[in-house]
This record gives C-alpha cells, structure tokens and sequence, in this order.
C-alpha cells in the first residue's frame, strides 16, 4: 500500500498523506538555506579581520634608518608608494562594505527566503572582489620589487636595508589575498542560496 492514497469508506481517496511529504522538503531546504546564511555570517565576520588587519599592517609600516650621523636618516614608509597607499584605502573601504553587509547577512538567516537582498549582495561581492583583486595583485607586485629590485629599470632591492618593513608589508598581503578568497566563497554561497529557490 506503500505509494499509493488511503481509500476512505465512500470510495474517496484522502490526499492528507501527501502534505507532511511536502512540509518536510520545503522545511530542509530552509534549514539549508539557514546553513547557507550562517556560514555566509562567519564568513563574512572573518573577512572583516582579514581586511582590517592588512590595512592596519600596511598603514603602519614604516622603517628609519640612519645614515653616519643622527641627523641624515632615510625613512620608509607606506605612503611613499602610491600603490601601497591604494592598497590601504582598498581594505578599509572592503572592511567597512563587510561590516556594513552583516546585517543582511543576519536577515538572511531570519528570513531564508530573501532573494532581492542575496541580489544585492551578489552584486556588491562581486565589486568588492574586483577591488581587492587590483589592490593586492598591484601591491604584491610592488613588494616582489621591494624584494628583488629590477636591474634593467635600475630599481634597487631596499629590502636588504628595510627588513622589518618589507616583512611588515608582505604580510598584509596575506590578510588582502585571505579576503579575496572569501569573497570568492561568499559568491559560491550566495549562488547556491539563490539557485535553491
């Protein structure tokens, strides 16, 4: 009897066994959005530290030295850089675009069926991806020179001298490249949510 509907007594077939059958796959596919929103939270809470962090170590990256008396010194600092500069202006701006995102993200796992707001966030990731894309790749080229120098462009390799300031700026850029690949995650999982639909 499996399969088919329960006969009543005048011959009516009853269709109240269908409906838990229902009830239970619209009810997971819910919770899997709300597992979906929930990663999509933490995901986004550790971009927030990624790109905070690599600003914060970029913006203060700096390095004096001296040269024969106190009074001559030569100085390294981010901001000596245009690209740098760009680099630290581009992870704030994505720091507070993720921070500003969260609320959504909460509504999200409030109301798994939003599907504008998911749009909006695709959209949104997708430009802050782009952003961060730029940013890194054009300061990892930078500090790739920082490292090696360029003799054909007589670009000299200054990390022999500033040590503590070539480290400091080649680990911001892990904290940029960490976000980048959470923004890729973010744009997986938001396609997933709206491809339940």
């Amino acid at each position: 009897m499996e399969g088919k509907a329960p006969v009543s007594e005048h011959g009516e077939t009853s269709k109240v066994a269908a409906a838990p059958e229902v009830v239970v796959a619209s009810g997971s596919r819910a919770a899997g959005s709300r597992g979906l929103a929930v990663v999509d939270l933490v995901l986004r809470f550790v971009a927030v530290i990624a790109t905070v962090g690599s600003a914060i170590a970029m913006g203060t990256a700096s390095q004096t030295l001296p040269f024969f008396t106190q009074f001559l010194r030569f100085k390294a600092q981010y901001n000596d850089l245009p690209t740098l500069t760009f680099f630290v202006v581009v992870n704030s701006i994505v720091a507070a675009y993720f921070v500003l995102s969260i609320p959504l993200s909460i509504v999200h796992i409030i109301r798994s069926r939003a599907k504008y707001s998911r749009l909006v966030l695709v959209f949104f990731d997708a430009a802050m991806l782009a952003l961060v894309t730029s940013a890194a790749s054009a300061s990892a080229a930078i500090v790739y020179l920082a490292h090696k120098g360029n003799a054909r462009a007589n670009w000299f390799a200054i990390c022999q001298q500033f040590d503590s300031f070539c480290e400091r700026i080649s680990g911001s850029l892990i904290g940029s490249f960490a976000a980048m690949a959470l923004l890729l995650l973010l744009k997986i999982l938001s396609a997933a949510a709206l491809a339940r639909r």
